[in-house]
């Protein structure tokens, strides 16, 4: 072979050369945006590589410093790789805080594959003493929808002073948190085709009645189960389930009082991460959202009967929750929607707001703080971040809203904000932060949480993470102090705790657990 024909193969591969040198610059770039979320930050980190992989890949195919042997074989080799993995992997979910899928060997059972129904357990009596230190939580995110525990304060040594564990059993999946009232313990879950409402004693964990629709829902990332929180009101279970069933029970015994199955009577699609939305109660009506389908996004329904009463709105729903407020002297149903932030009479549904705000493509699960009567806090993840908003009232008695600030620095996915002395503590990106409501300034960021929740419980900061453990913090705006840690649970976790008193229930879509926890003198 002559030097001219051998001096190809003599000169430096300029292409995997540069490939990976500006793969390595976009990752330098990604790792420097100290404002990029994980979740996308994850998926650049994961698509850089993998895009110069695959580029390389076909320079390899292409090149002529390879023989044909070689690149024959390497081509047969790659795709023998590509289908055993798919033979032996399957997805299972994502990993934790992320939203990259979580492959796992495909001979491999689900968590929830081998759960026994259990055996219905007698209730706690009337006059046992612990219904005196459990308080009622008759809703999602704490009696009053708003993230904030009153009535207790916690003792924030748990190392001479630990929690104690009351109970601790697997549980179906889904991501419903639990209502409490009067010492049973309400919340949702998949165990096979059956969407379930249980029904627990809070201090034994004993199951007292449940009740099962033939639904299931599952979506690769978000995983299989309901995810709304039932509400619980002078004896009645109310409960939306993540294909749309819509459930009055009696909370006695779980016997069904009326259904609608709401997607399908107005003919809607569901969302993308399925119906999420914990029923809200306003006089005697139960109001809960649509689906994807453009259209109504509000739904109510007569307590006692569920007659359907009034829709509202021409938008599509999220993942929040409505709530009840007054806003500039007007009582409202506030919900934040897809493409806005929307306020209805309560009586006919009319629509008073529609503040557009962020990316209707983009889930929006994170509950608005109604801080006065002419200020709400609003927040999200995916590159939509949070602002504040002023409300006025016009003439003809409806309601607008002007921006006071804007930022990034509290990006909250599907946390929710909890407000105490002019700032807002929440998950900004899975790590706890202080905001100030006045400005919008950020007082501190630290800790990580992956995409956990949080309750305001006094001065201090309840926080489930991902992970599972949970945490205390200061809630002070002069830097983050860390109080506590408990090991609750040891898997993903994006289930909203409840606090009821002083007894504390944690679930994941796998097991659940209740804890009695120290509390403090009351000032």
């Amino acid at each position: 072979m002559n030097s001219a024909a051998a001096a190809p193969s003599r000169r430096l591969p300029w292409f995997p050369l540069i490939t990976c040198a500006l793969g390595a610059a976009g990752l330098v770039w990604c790792f420097a945006q100290a404002e990029l979320e994980r979740n996308l930050k994850s998926w650049i980190t994961t698509a850089i590589p993998l895009l110069v992989l695959i580029l390389n890949f076909l320079w390899f195919l292409a090149s002529s410093r390879f023989s044909g042997r070689a690149r024959i074989g390497g081509f047969v080799a790659v795709a023998a790789l590509v289908v055993a993995a798919r033979l032996a992997l399957r997805v299972d979910g994502t990993v934790d805080g992320t939203g990259l899928p979580k492959f796992v060997w495909r001979g491999s059972a689900g968590a929830h594959a081998k759960l026994a129904k259990v055996a219905p357990a007698p209730a706690a009596s009337a006059d046992d003493p612990r219904l005196a230190q459990a308080a009622d939580v008759p809703q999602f995110f704490g009696a009053n929808r708003d993230g904030i525990i009153g009535g207790i304060r916690l003792a924030t040594d748990w190392t001479s002073s630990p929690p104690k564990e009351l109970w601790r059993q697997p549980i179906g999946a889904g991501w419903s948190a639990y209502a409490v009232v009067g010492g049973r313990a309400f919340t949702q879950e998949q165990r096979g085709e059956e969407e379930l409402v249980t029904c627990y004693d809070l201090f034994t964990g004993g199951l007292l009645w449940a009740h099962a629709d033939q639904a299931r829902f599952f979506q690769w990332q978000g995983g299989e189960g309901p995810r709304a929180t039932p509400t619980v009101d002078r004896g009645r279970v109310f409960t939306y389930g993540a294909t749309g069933i819509l459930n009055c029970l009696d909370a006695a015994t779980g016997q069904r009082v009326w259904t609608h199955s709401v997607l399908k009577e107005n003919q809607l699609e569901n969302i993308e991460w399925g119906m999420s939305t914990s029923p809200l109660l306003v006089d005697e009506q139960v109001i809960v959202t649509g689906g994807k389908s453009p259209g109504p996004v509000l739904f109510a329904y007569h307590r006692d009967t569920g007659e359907p009463l009034w829709k509202a709105g021409q938008d599509f729903a999220s993942y929040a929750s409505p709530i009840e407020a007054t806003l500039a002297g007007r009582r409202v149903i506030l919900s934040n929607n897809a493409a806005a932030l929307a306020a209805y009479d309560p009586k006919t549904g009319a629509t008073l707001l529609e503040y557009r705000w962020g990316e209707a493509k983009w889930p929006k699960g994170t509950q608005p703080v109604v801080l006065s009567e002419d200020r709400i806090f609003i927040s999200a993840g995916y590159g939509m971040g949070c602002r504040l908003v002023k409300v006025s009232a016009g003439a003809d008695g409806t309601l607008s809203a002007t921006e006071v600030w804007r930022g990034m620095r509290m990006k909250t996915q599907f946390n929710s904000v909890t407000a105490r002395e002019g700032h807002l503590y929440g998950l900004d990106d899975g790590r706890l932060a202080c905001v100030e409501v006045a400005t919008g300034e950020r007082k501190w960021k630290e800790g990580r949480f992956g995409s956990g929740q949080t309750l305001l419980v006094g001065d201090v900061v309840l926080v489930q993470s991902e992970p599972g453990a949970v945490f205390l913090a200061a809630a002070q705006p002069d830097g983050y102090r860390e109080l506590a840690k408990l090991p609750a649970l040891s898997s993903k976790t994006w289930n909203f705790p409840t606090l009821a008193g002083r007894y504390l229930l944690v679930r994941n879509d796998r097991e659940a657990a209740c804890y009695e926890l120290p509390v403090a003198p009351q000032p």
